[in-house]
């Protein structure tokens, strides 16, 4: 296996741009500056406060991640963005009404000096929105090029090192890949002539691809899961991955699925739902973007339980997810989970979960993570899909012979693993023998 043959340092500024700058994206800004000021603790962040284990437990070698690999200081992250209302960030965070005011107010002039670049939006494909702040071109790759120009106009008044991308914007209605995403040129050819089947998200990875910036798809959009645009990232030698943060009910999910596969209990069914009443849950009121969301939510118990190698415990799960748009409740989520389980000789049990829960609270850390490690991914010379960060994604991409690994627990020694290889330290595979010997 190919180690990078060096990871270059993170020098100057790192620049975090977000399609979307909503309620995720706001408070993600608002926490990291908050955070650099010393306001506040980064609580989920695996970046800042996560540590790694170095050689045997007898080593007594445990680092902080943000000192073993040499990620970006959040002092030299600067943020931009694009988004289909002209408000400020700091407007966009009072509106969405995550963050109390006594910790919006301490970053107030911050955020307002950060205002949103015009978003490329089509209501055909995010029905439950009405942009206002768009821009207009007459082909698609007219809008790709508006959005490329972007990219470096922002770069350079900025004076910038380096990019990430991080998708943070609405989810698309359901799309499944055709012919025009199979080849860069079939792509391209699209993009001239406006194909339907080619949506805004799409144009925004083209964009940060064509420029080297390397692209995190936080939503469950087909977008950078295609193979013209794998093929051009490989191409470009930059890093992209997805789908769709991994925040709440799903988090949930693939921490109980593995235990009861490891235990060998059974599954009859599951039942999930949720309400939220953000805008988020505007979008998802619809049924071509809920569509999109319930496949990426669906797959994780299939891909963990793996029913066809035991169908006596998993062969017949009834598995069903709901979504409602309650206003009342804003982007304080809830997700409730009735799970009808069996054990030995086949006696029933049940599991009741009710998760109230902050979704851009979850959210934010995840961005902040995923920004920090892509733009280590991109100096390592690491291109294509990262499926060592398929811990922060719910419907996490990989090669297409592969399966996706969604328990979070293998997830995240993958990941810890791929930090210990890109350093040149042993992996570290639980064995343990060697105390025994």
């Amino acid at each position: 296996m190919r180690r990078p043959v060096s990871v270059a340092p993170p020098k100057g500024k790192l620049g975090v741009l977000t399609p979307g700058m909503g309620a995720v994206s706001t408070t993600f800004m608002a926490g990291v500056e908050l955070v650099r000021r010393g306001h506040a603790v980064p609580v989920g962040s695996l970046t800042q406060l996560g540590t790694i284990r170095l050689g045997k437990r007898t080593d007594g070698r445990t680092p902080k991640i943000k000192d073993f690999v040499q990620l970006a200081k959040l002092d030299d992250i600067v943020f931009g963005g694009w988004d289909v209302f002209s408000d400020d960030a700091y407007q966009a965070a009072a509106k969405a009404g995550v963050l109390e005011a006594k910790d919006l107010v301490k970053a107030e002039k911050f955020l307002k000096g950060i205002k949103p670049m015009k978003a490329v939006f089509d209501q055909n494909y995010v029905k439950n929105l009405h942009g206002t702040h768009v821009k207009k071109g007459k082909t698609k790759f007219d809008l790709a090029e508006q959005l490329r120009e972007d990219i470096r106009t922002f770069k350079k008044k900025n004076k910038l090192d380096r990019l990430v991308m991080v998708w943070c914007g609405s989810t698309e209605v359901f799309l499944k890949a055709e012919e025009v995403h199979k080849s860069l040129a079939s792509f391209e050819k699209g993009m001239r002539a406006n194909h339907p089947a080619i949506a805004p998200s799409m144009l925004y990875a083209y964009a940060a691809i064509s420029e080297g910036v390397p692209f995190a798809n936080g939503a469950p959009n087909l977008t950078v899961d295609i193979p013209a645009l794998e093929e051009y990232a490989k191409a470009k030698n930059v890093a992209i991955g997805g789908k769709d943060f991994k925040t709440g009910q799903t988090l949930l999910k693939t921490v109980l699925a593995p235990a009861f596969k490891a235990r060998m209990l059974g599954l009859n069914g599951w039942f999930s739902t949720n309400i939220l009443g953000n805008r988020d849950g505007e979008v998802l009121d619809d049924p071509g973007s809920f569509k999109t969301k319930e496949e990426s939510k669906l797959g994780a118990l299939e891909y963990i339980l793996q029913p066809a190698l035991y169908p006596d415990l998993y062969g017949k799960i009834h598995h069903k997810v709901r979504i409602n748009y309650y206003p009342p409740r804003g982007d304080n989520k809830e997700g409730w989970d009735n799970i009808d389980i069996f054990g030995w000789l086949g006696y029933p049990m049940q599991i009741k979960v009710d998760f109230l829960c902050r979704d851009s609270i979850l959210a934010a850390p995840i961005v902040l993570d995923l920004a920090l490690f892509f733009d280590l991914a991109q100096r390592a010379g690491m291109r294509g899909i990262q499926e060592w960060l398929s811990f922060y994604f719910k419907s996490p991409m990989c090669a297409k012979e592969l399966y996706p690994e969604h328990d979070l627990f293998i997830q995240l020694m993958k990941l810890k693993n791929t930090l210990r290889w890109m350093m040149g330290e042993d992996l570290i595979t639980h064995l343990g023998n060697e105390y025994y010997d």
